[in-house]
């Protein structure tokens, strides 16, 4: 067969369903774009090859339980006995507030807090799952951000810049560290199949970075990957004829442009689209789990088993040596499920009893396996509520003061830090922002948030951008 006589990009339009049309349709239009990407000096572009960080790290992996909507911190995880007194009376100063409808009156808590476990850490009752894990996390409830509307907060906390285009962490980390599997991406992401939270894809997106950093979606119902299998089943022996001719052209193209290191990108993601065909099926899954694991996360409850699915996902990925997983809360009841503008006891109800079970299990089960340790499980939203009322009976965003929980990876077990003022409006004592936050996680994953950088349009980019944020690494929440 004389295959010269056929270009390398008529042969992939040929085969594109061999690998998933839409994954290989975005690299080709990626080749055609040809843009040049360059690399800082001691990180090797282009690949997911595992690296060592700046220093010896003290967890090697990731999960994010992003609880988009901004949970609410004086109804959950820090009580505020003033806040309950002084309910239906003004709040002293006149709060900055996101919405037109707020009449600055506190609004109570409506439910009961309790200590829990042997370091007496402050849950409220729609979280007893996680309560009960109480010496595990590491609370932070003096976390505060710099905007009020969801995009942009979500945008601060997953890129460290509030406006969109910059790459999430989850691809630093990737770009900084590879991964330990070179058959799955580095950075996974699993959401309701329903749909999108808020901001979409751009929460996962690598930026100006190469698109193998980006964020890789994996199902959690149906086929684990999109795409990744063709529309019409083909034979072993066809797919692999395929995959070795399209190898042939590509090297033949790197002979002919020895200096388009772009292209050597491309091939690893043809690559590694065909190796996950192989794995992904068998990493994602669950029929081999143990029905007391599957009990522990809630698979037997309709409510809890698609959170639960996405969990149980999380582990299984970063057991098989993916860097970074980051899983997305249900809608329900919206797509900003912790959003309480109005009817906050049951909006929270609702989605605590979506979250709260397969959360604690995930700690639960990492500890059991020894891997937490290695794993940084951070509980987040992109900020807090106001202690205000709106609508009569639901609290507006607060960009000044919210709760951040961190399992694992060398943080701090059973330990509470930081403090809001007396009504939870601002965080007042050992404030810790995201960029401080994330230079932190960088500094348990092995990496110096002020040398890790990455050459963009002539400027040095960092996650942190120390030089304008001061960030720093909080020790004080460290083992």
């Amino acid at each position: 067969m004389q295959l010269d006589k056929r270009t390398r990009r008529a042969w992939l339009s040929d085969i594109s369903t061999g690998i998933g049309a839409m994954a290989l349709a975005h690299l080709l239009q990626q080749d055609a774009a040809g843009e040049e990407v360059q690399s800082p000096a001691k990180l090797k572009p282009f690949d997911l090859l595992p690296r060592h960080g700046h220093h010896k790290a003290k967890a090697t992996s990731m999960i994010q339980l992003f609880q988009n909507g901004g949970p609410s911190q004086m109804d959950l995880f820090d009580p505020k006995p003033l806040l309950n007194e002084q309910a239906g009376n003004p709040h002293p100063e006149n709060l900055e507030t996101f919405q037109l409808n707020n009449k600055n009156v506190l609004l109570g808590s409506p439910w009961a807090f309790k200590k829990y476990g042997d370091c007496g850490m402050d849950f409220a009752s729609p979280l007893p799952h996680m309560a009960a894990q109480a010496d595990q996390w590491c609370m932070i409830r003096s976390m505060h951000t710099v905007n009020n509307n969801h995009p942009f907060a979500i945008s601060m906390f997953q890129s460290g810049k509030p406006f969109f285009g910059f790459p999430a962490i989850g691809s630093w980390l990737t770009y900084a560290l590879g991964s330990e599997n070179q058959n799955l991406p580095g950075y996974v992401v699993l959401r309701d199949p329903a749909g999108y939270n808020t901001s979409g894809k751009t929460v996962w997106s690598s930026g100006w970075m190469p698109a193998l950093y980006q964020g890789t979606e994996f199902s959690s119902s149906g086929n684990a990957i999109a795409y990744l299998k063709p529309s019409v089943e083909q034979k072993d022996e066809v797919r692999q004829r395929n995959l070795k001719v399209l190898e042939y052209f590509n090297r033949k193209h790197l002979q002919e442009h020895p200096l388009e290191s772009e292209l050597v990108a491309r091939m690893k993601n043809y690559q590694l689209a065909a190796r996950m065909q192989l794995e992904a099926s068998k990493i994602l899954d669950l029929s081999d789990e143990s029905e007391a694991t599957l009990k522990m996360y809630g698979m037997d409850n309709p409510t809890t088993r698609g959170y639960a699915t996405r969990c149980i996902m999380a582990r299984r990925l970063i057991e098989a040596g993916v860097r970074y997983v980051q899983v997305f809360p249900p809608l329900k009841p919206s797509f900003q499920p912790w959003d309480s503008h109005n009817d906050l006891k049951n909006q929270i109800e609702t989605i605590s009893a979506h979250v709260d079970q397969p959360s604690a299990a995930l700690v639960q089960d990492l500890k059991d396996r020894g891997l937490l340790e290695e794993t940084i499980i951070v509980w987040s939203g992109e900020f807090g509520r106001l202690p205000i009322t709106e609508n009569a009976n639901g609290r507006d965003h607060n960009r000044n003061a919210f709760t951040t929980l961190v399992a694992g990876g060398g943080f701090k077990a059973g330990f509470t830090y930081g403090a809001t003022d007396e009504f939870g409006y601002a965080a007042v004592e050992n404030r810790v922002s995201v960029p401080d936050l994330h230079a932190t996680f960088l500094h348990q994953l092995g990496l110096d948030h002020t040398v890790l950088a990455y050459p963009h349009r002539g400027r040095n980019e960092r996650l942190t951008d120390p030089e304008v944020t001061g960030a720093r690494v909080v020790k004080e929440l460290l083992g």
